[in-house]
């Protein structure tokens, strides 16, 4: 027979258990990294906690960072479809407004790349290094030329779909 123990607190029993990772992703870069470290690949510098845009430091240690990793393994963390017949029409001004929504975000975020845009028979897909790339692509779609745009985060992984149709 097992009885149930109250705790003091009368808040129930105990039981103890070991915390399982919420999250597992392959490309985060397990502890932490001296500072400051370089990216050999794009430049991007690790320091004071992040990864930022700026001179490569003389005393520097060297690794790949993360975007890098995903862009030469062709693992994209986000998809955005551009669907319907607008994103032929108006090629270059869809394209050129996806670029300058990754210049925007790049800028602050060095991770946060388009890894390609491609043709493909669903639409125009454009993968990217990071999942909050997508969404800022997405509406800036919608805000720019209107048309309907999904969201979607897949539940237990760290990563986003997002369809434009205009």
């Amino acid at each position: 027979m097992t009885a149930k123990t109250k705790t003091s607190a009368g808040l129930g029993a105990r039981h103890d258990r070991t915390v399982q990772e919420y999250q597992h992703d392959t490309y985060k870069l397990r502890g932490k990294l001296r500072e400051p470290t370089v990216c050999t690949e794009c430049g991007a510098v690790f320091h004071k906690g992040r990864w930022t845009w700026g001179a490569k430091p003389l005393d520097a240690d060297e690794i790949t960072c993360p975007a890098c990793m995903r862009i030469r393994d062709k693992y994209p963390k986000g998809l955005v479809t551009l669907k319907g017949a607008f994103k032929d029409d108006q090629h270059e001004q869809v394209t050129g407004l996806v670029r300058n929504a990754e210049e925007t975000e790049k800028r602050e975020h060095p991770l946060s790349r388009i890894m390609s845009i491609e043709t493909k028979p669903e639409g125009l897909v454009i993968s990217t290094t990071d999942s909050h790339l997508p969404r800022r692509i997405g509406e800036a779609l919608k805000h720019a030329y209107h048309g309907e745009l999904e969201l979607h985060y897949d539940k237990d992984e760290d990563f986003v779909r997002v369809t434009w149709t205009r």
